[in-house]
């Protein structure tokens, strides 16, 4: 009798972390499918922002041109990801294949066999947390033996670049 309740709370585990792995595998895909949406929807915006005229034209067409530039993008975007699917699809089942594994699981032993092990850094052997970016350029300046003005100057160009994406960002002309 015990064993059946052992064998019951067992499989409801393992269902429920099955159904939790479900949800994150949904959620990723959620935020990544959000993300490359926005991304595309801003470079878009953009786009039309910078030159109107020519962004009609690729979407209505122009004469003499049998398809517009969206059509044609549409298109390129299409033949792209089957080519890139299939491709990765066919080497990593060639991957598969190569390797005489029958399951996902004696796939993970041969290729742990044969992939170099990746030592444990328990306890770390140097810092792993830092106050921001200013604090990790230093420490990576001293780390490789630098000295100090060469960390500044890191810094300086850090600052540089940071202010001119901002710049960029506000649409300031420089």
């Amino acid at each position: 009798m015990a064993e059946s309740k052992d064998a019951a709370n067992t499989s409801v585990v393992k269902s429920a972390k099955q159904k939790e792995k479900i949800y994150a595998a949904v959620f990723l895909s959620t935020v990544a499918s959000i993300s490359a949406f926005a991304g595309f929807a801003r470079a878009v915006g953009v786009t039309k922002k910078q030159d109107p005229k020519h962004f009609g034209e690729g979407i209505s067409g122009v004469r003499g041109i049998n398809e517009t530039g969206a059509s044609l993008a549409i298109r390129a975007l299409g033949w792209g990801s089957l080519f890139a699917i299939t491709g990765c699809g066919l080497f990593f089942y060639g991957i598969w294949k190569i390797s005489g594994a029958t399951n996902a699981e004696e796939f993970r032993f041969k290729m742990g066999s044969l992939l170099p092990k990746i030592p444990k850094n328990n306890p770390p052997q140097s810092r792993t947390e830092f106050e921001g970016l200013t604090d990790l350029l230093t420490y990576i300046s001293e780390d490789w033996g630098q000295n100090k003005e060469v960390s500044l100057i890191l810094i300086d160009v850090y600052i540089f670049f940071r202010n001119l994406q901002c710049l960029k960002f506000i649409n300031i002309q420089y």
